[in-house]
């Protein structure tokens, strides 16, 4: 066994290897404190000849007895993944994929455990550690140290791996992986924050990961295995000279194209022509054709873009593509737009709800509740194919998420808003960044709702091309720009600020200064994308829907609750019945009350106002008499609260017997003359 320790912010990051799991073909136990992670990681010797890419799967997994839990449900088990787990995996492959060597193809599985928790500290940043570290151990041809870090903001001061709760207070609240020298992935949120904020959070990180990184490969030295050889690339050298010498004088007919659509048609018919061409060559010819005439179109897509600082659609560097915005696209729903930019659009549909519509999350930190939900669908006419449509994978749920991080901080709190909220953005056509599309349409779409939200939200997506020292940086890529280029760096936000980020790389990393200029050049672009927004809608709405539930909420004493629900429910069943709304009341005594009709909403309210209300002495009521004794009348003046006209009180004039003043349901005028040290309220009939 072997292991190593650093002091890491507020806790001791352990590394150690060769205790557990030994059959795997690299593995890390990592330890931040109490939070223990086991990643583990195998492979395949035996490689399918039809594979042309890394059949890379990482999959995290929090075992719910690692804080001290059993899995809620029927199962009383751990069954599929939750939707963090897959933003965790995401977070784990995305900083990886690139840096395995170029021809690698054997499958490659990382698992990784939480076997403890904290309750404080999220895995995320770990499971990037034990990841990268367990490849290292292993006999895999992954070379390249790389680590992850979350950095928060906290009152203008970098804090490194905040605790959940103080990631509660962060401005900024990033996870960073970068190797020695350059990042390499970002994802996180922001609380409009400046650019300058967001690259000081990179550049704080930066010694962190490269301190991380020494112990990584001072373990590799002491328990590293040595590693495999490359098998012989997908396509050999003699076989990829001649598909080359074949398909370099039909390739320019492709590049005619400016259009997504024509410009696939051409290249699938270049592939077909090639493959019938050599047939003879190769039993896996076509696959081998179309990974040739890929590398191809990445070549020569690439030296346009360095050299003669064209792009592929023929737009200018810094170009965006058309954008158009539409709202109340659907009459029922409650709020609606499309967005369009080039040939990517996202149909943004808003739906307001009550607080028994929110989600419901048992996540081992604790039992939690969603009051938004942002969900994004990708159905394959988006990109013009024929798949089967089943539930949301991966890309669905990591791009929700990162469209709803983008939003989070303009919603408005649940007092002045107290309504649940769910938007999702159906992609009805793709051509790059979708994900930002949908953060566009989703604002739009709220703001139709009249969901007060602080601010329009915006999001562009800058792609790179670097050829050695040269580079150029593009505004608003497309598919295929994504596809042969470098990066794809997605920025969110206001025009005050950055509400979310991601990066992902093709390459080996990237320097710091590089990402200031994409984040300039992001920030440009929004401004540009906001103003034709808000020049369709620039405020919420001042109404909401006609179809959407009114809502109100409001607090009561907690000790009052009892008194609202009544013995057996009766007082809240009766309100309930009497006005067709829904209550809610929770344990602080917020009350929340919604129906279809506003005046019944708020006639509800006030019935529960007048339970609550407290009795007090000099007040007049209009009051009901509910008992009457041979000494006075038993009067109702709030809900559940009677007082004693006694019979001298009832008239200036002497009364020989109640009944001649007053009758059991008569309405009479009181006031509270005082109230006795028992709680006895004493009341004066007024005329």
């Amino acid at each position: 066994m072997h292991y190593i320790d650093l002091e890491l912010g507020e806790r001791v990051l352990r590394l150690e290897t060769g205790r557990l799991a030994k059959q795997a073909a690299g593995e890390c136990l990592v330890s931040y404190g109490d939070t223990v992670l086991l990643v583990c990681v195998t492979y395949k010797q035996d490689i399918a000849e039809h594979i042309d890419f890394l059949p890379l799967i990482v999959d995290y997994r929090e075992l719910s007895f690692a804080a001290g839990k059993i899995p809620g449900g029927f199962i009383k088990r751990e069954t599929r993944p939750s939707e963090y787990e897959i933003l965790v995996s995401r977070l784990i492959d995305r900083p990886l994929r690139p840096l395995f060597p170029e021809g690698f193809r054997n499958e490659v599985q990382i698992i990784a455990h939480l076997l403890s928790s904290d309750v404080e500290h999220e895995a995320d940043g770990l499971g990037i550690i034990g990841a990268a570290t367990a490849l290292l151990l292993s006999e895999i041809p992954f070379t390249t140290p790389i680590a992850g870090v979350k950095v928060g903001l906290v009152d203008g001061e970098y804090v490194i791996n905040p605790s959940l709760q103080v990631q509660e207070r962060c401005k900024v609240n990033l996870v960073i992986a970068g190797t020695e020298d350059s990042i390499v992935m970002i994802e996180g949120g922001a609380k409009e924050a400046s650019n300058e904020e967001v690259i000081g959070a990179i550049k704080f990180a930066q010694p962190h990961i490269t301190r991380i990184i020494q112990i990584e490969k001072e373990l590799v030295k002491r328990a590293g295995k040595e590693k495999l050889d490359l098998v012989a690339p997908f396509v050999d050298e003699e076989l990829h000279k001649k598909i080359s010498e074949n398909a370099a004088p039909l390739i320019d007919q492709v590049f005619v194209f400016k259009e997504k659509t024509a410009r696939d048609q051409a290249k699938m018919q270049v592939i077909k022509t090639l493959a019938e061409k050599m047939t003879e060559e190769d039993e896996n010819i076509e696959a081998k054709v179309k990974y040739v005439v890929d590398e191809i179109m990445r070549t020569k897509m690439r030296t346009m873009v360095i050299e003669e600082k064209k792009r592929i659609d023929g737009r200018a560097l810094d170009e965006i593509r058309p954008v158009s915005c539409e709202i109340g696209v659907l009459p029922r729903t409650h709020g609606s737009a499309i967005f369009t930019r080039g040939q990517t659009q996202s149909l943004a549909v808003t739906t307001l709800g009550t607080a028994s519509d929110e989600q419901r999350i048992d996540a081992i930190y604790g039992e939690e509740t969603k009051s938004f939900m942002l969900h994004y669908n990708f159905p394959p006419f988006s990109t013009g194919d024929v798949k089967p449509v089943r539930g949301p994978g991966r890309r669905e749920i990591g791009h929700g998420a990162l469209a709803e991080k983008s939003i989070v901080p303009l919603l408005p709190d649940e007092e002045t808003f107290p309504y649940t909220i769910r938007v999702v953005s159906n992609i009805l056509e793709s051509n790059g960044s979708s994900s930002m599309a949908t953060v566009c349409g989703s604002s739009l779409s709220l703001m139709d709702a009249g969901v007060p939200i602080k601010d329009a939200v915006a999001g562009i997506s800058i792609g790179l091309i670097k050829e050695g020292e040269k580079y150029e940086l593009l505004v608003d890529i497309v598919g295929d720009e994504d596809h042969y280029g470098d990066m794809d760096f997605k920025v969110a936000g206001t025009k005050q600020g950055i509400t979310a980020i991601q990066l992902d790389l093709k390459i080996r990393g990237l320097a710091v200064d590089i990402l200031s200029q994409a984040v300039e050049k992001a920030y440009k672009a929004r401004l540009a994308i906001l103003e034709i927004m808000n020049r369709t809608i620039s405020s919420p709405r001042g109404e909401l829907s006609k179809y959407a539930p009114k809502i109100v909420a409001f607090s009561i004493p907690k000790e009052k609750i009892g008194e609202v629900i009544g013995p057996g429910g009766k007082m809240i069943r009766k309100i309930i019945a009497d006005n067709d709304v829904e209550i809610d009341i929770d344990d602080d005594g917020k009350v929340t009350i919604a129906g279809p009709k506003s005046q019944n909403v708020e006639k509800a309210k006030e019935i529960i106002k007048t339970i609550v209300q407290e009795v007090e002495v000099g007040r007049t009521y209009i009051g009901k008499v509910k008992r009457i004794t041979n000494f006075g009348a038993f009067v109702e003046i709030l809900p559940g609260k009677e007082g004693l006209i006694h019979i001298s009180r009832l008239s200036k004039k002497r009364v020989r017997k109640v009944e001649d003043v007053v009758h059991i349901g008569d309405e009479v005028i009181v006031k509270v003359m005082d109230i006795d040290e028992q709680g006895r309220i004493n009341l004066i009939r007024r005329e």
